[in-house]
């Protein structure tokens, strides 16, 4: 039919493609005004910018939280976790694309006007709800983005406090233990040192006795000098057993700390890759908010939230358009041809509130239908049992004596 007062024009693919994701009829929409096009395109490009968002937002999140740890300063990129944040990341936007869809899609024009009523909020709770944890989820890995540089120097000055911190406690746990070692090593020393030291207070004794005018006697070994030497062989045995004894044990303690030594060293060089694990997605958010402030914060997750919730809103402020209207023909004639009637409301339930009758003329139609057969099929049944016991009385006024003979067979 030829219009003069609007002119259907041909779209192409993205034009389609959005109204597809703003859930438009690209049948109806071709037929309405050019307003009612405009407007679903738009619609469609909030959700479509909206799931693109959220795949990068996404994919950004999990690289960040799988990404190999190092210094957050460090720029190094590993090419297998791009990859699987890329994947995450379409399969995520995907996702919330399609919530969004459904979302947009599910919430009605309200009463028609442009003024939002406390019922249709009521009624938009849930996705208003739901859109506004999807902007969160949005936000805060872009918030991290935006401040990139801001939080890698935060966060590589935590992880230098964290590596002094560790060193610290590594120090506290290992000084103890060192300290029973050098007490087991000290407790043997002092013995040793003791023999030793009779043992060389008994020579210079006796280097004093045999020395050349001691006593008034000439040089040489007297009585007394003869029996330090004894004393001397003496103590010098014994430290020998000393050593033999207790050579097993030092040589146990010098391997307990030895292996003190290497697990020392080897905490000490594990202290920088514990402190580079402080680089994950928590950390970086809560860094986020510290650099950023409170007020930049809320900022970006409004904004984020305006932009996802900015279809249902406008869902309920718009006006009926010709596409509406459109659309409810398109619904009543769909309802007609499946002999579907609704009877709007038509009666009030136990809570006062209006409902709407449904009645399903094809179900109807189709139940009857069963229902006379069924009957049918009663009374053909009953009629058939009502001739067949004629049929056997008519036998039996024939032939009384051989039925009653046969009873009495089956007696």
């Amino acid at each position: 039919m030829k219009r003069d007062y609007s002119k259907t024009e041909k779209t192409n693919f993205v034009v389609r493609f959005l109204w597809r994701a703003a859930g438009g009829d690209r049948y109806l929409l071709e037929q309405a005004t050019y307003s009612d096009r405009v407007k679903y395109v738009c619609l469609g490009g909030i959700v479509f910018a909206t799931g693109a968002m959220a795949g990068l937002a996404g994919g950004y999140a999990f690289y960040t939280i799988f990404e190999p740890r190092g210094s957050a300063i460090d720029d190094a990129v590993s090419l297998p976790t791009v990859m699987l944040s890329l994947v995450f990341g379409v399969v995520w936007g995907l996702m919330i694309f399609n919530i969004d869809r459904f979302i947009v899609t599910s919430t009605g024009k309200g009463d028609g006007t442009e003024a939002i009523t406390w019922d249709e909020l009521k009624g938009a709770l849930p996705r208003i709800i739901m859109g506004a944890i999807i902007a969160l989820t949005i936000s805060k890995p872009v918030e991290i983005r935006m401040f990139k540089t801001e939080i890698d120097i935060k966060l590589r000055e935590k992880q230098l406090e964290q590596q002094t911190a560790y060193q610290s406690k590594v120090d506290s746990v290992y000084i103890d233990r060192e300290r029973k070692l050098e007490g087991d090593f000290k407790g043997i020393e002092e013995q040793r040192a003791d023999l030793l030291a009779r043992i060389k207070t008994l020579e210079n004794t006796r280097i004093i006795e045999t020395s050349e005018g001691h006593g008034g006697r000439p040089e040489g070994e007297g009585p007394v000098a003869r029996a330090l030497k004894r004393e001397q062989e003496k103590l010098e045995n014994e430290l020998q057993r000393f050593d033999e004894l207790h050579a097993a044990e030092l040589a146990d303690l010098n391997k307990r700390k030895q292996e003190l030594r290497t697990a020392k060293e080897k905490e000490r060089n594990n202290n920088e890759k514990i402190a580079n694990g402080l680089d994950g997605l928590l950390e970086r958010i809560k860094l986020a908010h510290e650099i950023a402030g409170a007020v930049i914060t809320t900022f970006i997750t409004l904004l984020f939230m305006a932009i996802e919730l900015t279809p249902v809103f406008f869902k309920l402020m718009l006006t009926k358009t010709p596409y509406d209207y459109l659309v409810e023909n398109r619904d009543e004639l769909i309802k007609a041809e499946n002999g579907i009637e609704v009877r709007y409301d038509y009666y009030k339930d136990k809570q006062g509130l209006e409902r709407h009758l449904i009645i399903n003329h094809e179900a109807e139609r189709v139940v009857h239908e069963k229902i006379m057969v069924t009957d049918i099929q009663k009374e053909l049944t009953a009629y058939a049992v009502r001739r067949y016991k004629e049929r056997e009385m008519e036998k039996i006024d024939a032939n009384l004596d051989s039925y009653i003979q046969s009873i009495q067979v089956d007696a």
